[in-house]
């Protein structure tokens, strides 16, 4: 068998030529989509996913309200945008170069936006430039999730490559690995306990016959690695942490190295032989307790946190099957939209209770970060009605059903929400909340903002819209209105000035 590196794993679509075969692999690991004289659409492609073409950078950005003067910083989200596609028919959305856009806000302005691709060696390629010192192994534009750390920011990725750091203006400073003691993969999801001190991670590759518990220390050094025996490589792309425990969720997508030789675009398959369980790990070391549940596929954790002999993780999943490669649209594909869910680990009697906490389409569940691994009440989600519909696409074509646009938010100790309900074409990305004032310990946990990017389809370019989290559904304290597009994207932070 080949060598797998992130470059012939996931880059199989240098494979893919004109006269090739078609992005996706169906269940069984073969093509799913033969090649057709009709017309075909690529929905991560056009509309809201459309990639945008050009750097920008604007400063003093027209807003419509007031921005809060409590918020100091910078919010930054990161995403797939491809650069320099040929053939559409060589594409996935999930393996677009990364993207970071960013907003400066300081003393009730918006000082800056701007947007920039990670430099990689293959950006810097495609855009002329140099690339400084050795090109790294598994070399990948982070295209995921991009967070504070330590006085760094890291634009991140799962499966491979390292992260890259960021300087304070979305310029590419280069790799990161922890002084020198990550080696191998991190996670696009990383932990951060906050009384702790500690991030955590769950890493995975497509050779390994196990996944690993990473756990970096106050000092920003790899403190413990712990090997995790697992079956048939599996993508784990989330994890839950509570205040003693780490929770792996181990489910049916796995590597599929038949399809890794093919040159499939990506080599992961729905595995129907592969058990669907949940693994409880010690955080202060020891053996893992494996509970096993219905397959489904989880996409993103909310948060976990301890209720006596019960672990509760709160979080978003597809009904099986869920085909990572898609089928022949250029992404992922559902067998129905992601809905928020919470599964109850009861340590006691060794079984997990599962329900269905709202079933509308939603995605990017964010939780206040001061409560990372502890219990919380409230969350935020995003709907977004093209995302929904790209998801449920089956041959790019994709099914006759309205979807909204809506910021959500959860209260799930009374178990109610409220929707921010935006325009048609308005879709909106993931929402993240900003404390008003993060030092002040005795502030309620939804006291503050949830920010997040929202395209304004009378504009034709995106807006950063600020919603008071104790006012959710009125109207928005600021909009920012940008220069351009934001495409539907991944994940994102808010850096608070230091």
């Amino acid at each position: 068998m080949t060598d797998h590196t992130r470059r012939n794993v996931l880059r199989g679509a240098a494979a893919v030529t004109a006269a090739g075969a078609l992005v996706g692999t169906g269940a069984g690991g073969g093509p799913a989509v033969a090649a057709s004289r009709t017309p075909r659409r690529f929905p991560f492609l056009e509309g809201a996913f459309e990639p945008v073409t050009e750097e920008l950078t604007a400063f003093d950005l027209p807003v419509t309200g007031r921005i809060p003067h409590e918020l100091n910083g910078r919010y930054l989200r990161n995403g797939p945008n491809v650069l320099g596609l040929d053939d559409p028919r060589a594409h996935h959305w999930m393996l677009g170069e990364g993207m970071v856009h960013g907003v400066r806000l300081r003393a009730g302005r918006a000082e800056w936006y701007r947007n920039r691709w990670v430099r990689s060696s293959q950006v810097a390629k495609k855009l002329g430039e140099p690339y400084p010192g050795p090109v790294p192994s598994d070399d990948f534009p982070c295209n995921t999730h991009v967070i504070p750390y330590r006085g760094r920011i890291l634009a991140l990725q799962e499966s491979g490559p390292l992260p890259y750091e960021l300087d304070d203006e979305l310029n590419t400073v280069g790799t990161y690995d922890f002084r020198g003691t990550l080696r191998g993969p991190l996670t696009a999801h990383t932990k951060f306990d906050v009384a702790a001190e500690e991030l955590h991670a769950i890493a995975y590759y497509p050779t390994w016959d196990h996944v690993r518990h990473l756990v970096v220390g106050p000092t920003g050094r790899v403190l413990r690695t712990t090997r995790i025996p697992v079956a048939d490589a599996p993508m784990i792309h989330d994890f839950a942490l509570t205040e003693n425990h780490v929770v792996i969720l181990d489910m049916p997508v796995t590597f599929d190295p038949a399809g890794a030789e093919r040159g499939d675009i990506v080599p992961y398959v729905w595995n129907d032989r592969h058990p669907a369980r949940v693994g409880v790990l010690p955080r202060k070391g020891g053996a893992v307790r494996w509970f096993e549940v219905d397959p489904v596929y989880y996409s993103h954790t909310l948060n976990a946190y301890e209720e006596g002999s019960h672990i509760v993780v709160d979080m978003t999943a597809f009904d099986a099957p869920f085909l990572v490669a898609g089928n022949g649209s250029g992404g992922p594909y559902g067998a129905g939209t992601p809905r928020l869910d919470r599964w109850t680990i009861d340590l006691r009697q060794g079984r997990v209770r599962t329900r269905t906490l709202d079933d509308r389409p939603q995605e990017f569940p964010r939780v206040n970060e001061a409560l990372v691994s502890r219990r919380h009440r409230y969350g935020y989600s995003a709907a977004a009605a093209e995302m929904s519909l790209a998801y449920q696409a089956v041959d790019g074509t994709p099914p006759d059903r309205a979807f909204a646009n809506a910021l959500i938010k959860h209260d799930l100790l009374r178990g109610t929400c409220e929707a921010h309900r935006l325009p048609e074409g308005a879709a909106a990305s993931e929402a993240v909340f900003v404390p008003s004032d993060p030092c002040d310990g005795r502030a309620a946990e939804d006291d503050g903002y949830a920010i997040a990017y929202a395209h304004n389809p009378d504009r034709g370019a995106s807006d950063l819209v600020i919603l008071a989290a104790q006012d959710f559904t009125g109207e928005p304290v600021a909009r920012i209105h940008l220069p351009g597009r934001v495409p539907l994207g991944f994940h994102g932070s808010w850096i608070p000035d230091a």
